[in-house]
């Protein structure tokens, strides 16, 4: 059933528990997500996005406990991704002539995913559409994350409907930020900043700054993902302003995977030299075989630098690293140091190959890394540590 969040404007979404991965599985979700759509009540009846495919048919049996589908007078799509999206066609078979506004990349996602030519209303930054007391403001944002995104700003209300943006796949009935455990939901705030938006940083200062400039009042917004913010909603713009402007905690973090152990040995002993040096830094080592590629991207976007380690394989690394590579390579991160390490028997090319990708991918590497033969003894234990400690004192 829906839930109210003011006189006008009620929640029509759908909580989604048992979900573990998301976009295929290019990303975690061990908190799960939501699904959040909107519907307005004014002279004019809105609903603002709808929820992912596998939950139409519940929520448009759910919606018509709330409104007779036919007084519905627009639908305003912020973003045409099928989580947010996918609701619609089963909706449309009900209302079929019922105007969609989106931006005119929205109506061709639409018509990519579902190849119906439905009555689309092209919008553009700064058009309003009155629905009463109320009007709703358009404001483009693409790359955030897609290149269709809209936000919609309600007058009266103070509502922003940011869709993606200062969102977190988080399940939770409370609804509210300010219900729920302050520290989880910034850390899977700054998870799925980290994971999804990261490449886009210099978007996202830039239309903030651009919303800022409009001075709109602001008591909520109404994200597509996880919590509304109402208890200082402008908490979660601060937070991204700060992340998206080359953001580091005083964290290294450590990424190896190992085949008989001396990889992993190499990287507990380089983490050993770091802490003589700096007994305040956060160090964490992940093995990358093992540990969630997701919650690796995040420590990765905390830290100022790493160390990727492997050892050689097939005149190369191993396979895991490789995607972790990959990974790291389209998160486009900025202001950050690296370096590359690892064990090998017959050939030592991996250390080498790591470093390359590392500054292919906007890291600063500060050495040409470490290669020991075998499995470390005393001698090269010390090396490690020595290379732990040379490359926090470069920090």
């Amino acid at each position: 059933m829906g839930k109210k969040l003011t006189k006008k404007v009620t929640w029509v979404g759908k909580v989604d528990w048992t979900l573990n991965t998301f976009h295929g599985e290019e990303l975690s979700t061990h908190k799960g997500t939501s699904y959040n759509s909107y519907l307005i009540k004014d002279q004019k009846n809105v609903l603002i996005d709808t929820v992912w495919r596998p939950y139409d048919k519940e929520f448009v049996r759910n919606l018509k406990k709330e409104i007779d589908l036919d007084k519905i007078d627009f639908i305003v799509v912020n973003h045409g991704e099928t989580d947010h999206s996918g609701a619609l066609p089963e909706l449309m078979r009900e209302i079929p002539g019922t105007p969609i506004y989106c931006t005119a990349n929205g109506i061709k996602s639409l018509k990519g995913h579902y190849h119906a030519d439905w009555n689309f209303v092209q919008v553009k930054t700064g058009q309003e559409l009155k629905i009463g007391e109320s009007n709703l403001i358009f404001v483009e944002a693409p790359m955030l994350h897609w290149p269709d995104t809209m936000f919609t700003y309600m007058t009266g209300e103070n509502i922003l409907f940011s869709n993606d943006a200062f969102g977190q796949h988080y399940a939770t009935e409370l609804l509210y930020n300010d219900c729920v455990d302050e520290a989880e939901l910034f850390y899977e705030a700054m998870k799925y900043y980290a994971n999804i938006l990261t490449p886009f940083s210099s978007q996202v200062i830039k239309k903030i700054k651009e919303v800022q400039s409009f001075n709109l009042p602001l008591d909520m917004i109404c994200t597509s993902h996880g919590v509304i913010w109402r208890d200082r909603p402008e908490q979660i713009i601060e937070r991204y302003l700060s992340w998206a402007d080359r953001y580091s905690e005083n964290q290294i973090t450590v990424i190896f995977d190992t085949m008989w152990d001396s990889t992993r040995r190499m990287a507990e002993l380089i983490a050993e030299g770091i802490r003589n040096i700096d007994k305040n830094v956060t160090i964490k080592l992940f093995h990358c075989a093992k540990d969630d590629k997701n919650d690796i991207v995040t420590e990765v976007f905390k830290s100022k630098a790493i160390l990727v380690g492997s050892p050689a394989v097939n005149n190369g690394f191993l396979y895991s690293i490789g995607g972790m590579l990959e990974m790291l390579r389209g998160m486009k991160f900025k202001g950050k140091k690296a370096a590359a390490f690892g064990s090998y028997g017959w050939s030592g090319e991996a250390v080498k190959q790591i470093g390359e990708h590392l500054s292919a991918s906007g890291f600063e590497l500060i050495n040409d890394g470490l290669r020991l033969t075998w499995v470390p003894d005393e001698k090269a234990a010390e090396e490690c540590v020595l290379f732990g400690e040379n490359f926090a004192k470069t920090l």
